[in-house]
């Protein structure tokens, strides 16, 4: 399907202040971006790198006064999100180096403290695909989802205490049971077409059989329409902005998805 993926988003700025900034997509094996516009106000000189994990950042000083941040892509995804039950599970003798660290516990996803939770929420299912679909209907099943409540990343820890979180928190959480299996996970954000209420979005992924695939417990079940704008560790990895000095927090910011047909791209 092809989507119009657009974000806005207006500070007020006191002083000169560094922003890092993760709202440009990048074409990937899942989506292909046909075209993209990104637009500042009042302009300002921008540097652009690529992080570690290969999302696509922008450095910038916003000046003081109010400040605004436009994005707009048109991009096609699959209509349906891959599955594959009973895909194996990979020994990690044999992970590709750069999937290595997604097995590690990191700030909000404390996957040491989850090895017993883990191993029996996914007993007697077959090791690799089957365990990670588990932990998603478990955490679905037993983890409220609410979205807008919270601004603030909760860890796996609280979360699994709390029993209720937005859609990165139950994410943290079913990327700490998946990686105390050994099953390298990580966090995903992006827009997800139909979402409600519409917002920037979270899910992970899970590493079987070769390759990365979608896992989404906020949702009944797993559809068409995701679009992936950075991956990381967790939270820390994928903020859309971050910002040094005072804190500043946006005056608006508005999220929309809208199917389109390809002679509209």
């Amino acid at each position: 399907m092809w989507l119009r993926t657009k974000c806005d988003l207006k500070f007020e700025i006191a002083v000169p202040t560094p922003f890092i900034l993760m709202l440009r997509l990048r074409s990937g094996a899942q989506q292909w971006v046909a075209s993209e516009k990104y637009k500042l106000e009042p302009s300002v000189p921008v540097y652009e790198f690529t992080d570690s994990y290969g999302n696509l950042c922008q450095r910038l000083i916003a000046p003081p006064g109010p400040f605004a941040i436009s994005t707009e892509a048109a991009v096609r995804t699959a209509d349906q999100v891959d599955q594959a039950p009973g895909a194996p599970f990979v020994e990690v003798e044999y992970l590709p180096d750069g999937v290595l660290s997604y097995l590690l516990p990191s700030r909000y996803c404390e996957s040491e403290r989850f090895g017993q939770m883990a191993a029996a929420i996914t007993a007697d299912q077959l090791l690799g695909y089957d365990q990670v679909k588990a932990i998603e209907t478990w955490v679905r099943d037993n983890i409220r989802y609410e979205p807008g409540t919270s601004d603030t990343p909760l860890s796996a820890i609280e979360i699994n205490a709390r029993c209720s979180g937005v859609c990165r928190d139950l994410s943290h959480l079913g990327i700490a049971l998946c990686r105390s299996l050994s099953i390298p996970a990580r966090l995903v954000v992006g827009y997800l077409h139909g979402l409600h209420p519409m917002d920037l979005h979270a899910w992970f992924e899970a590493y079987v059989w070769g390759r990365w695939y979608t896992f989404d417990a906020t949702q009944p079940e797993l559809r068409g329409g995701y679009v992936a704008i950075g991956y990381g560790r967790d939270a820390a990895d994928v903020a859309i902005y971050n910002q040094f000095g005072p804190a500043v927090y946006p005056t608006y910011q508005h999220i929309q998805v809208q199917r389109i047909e390809e002679k509209d791209v």
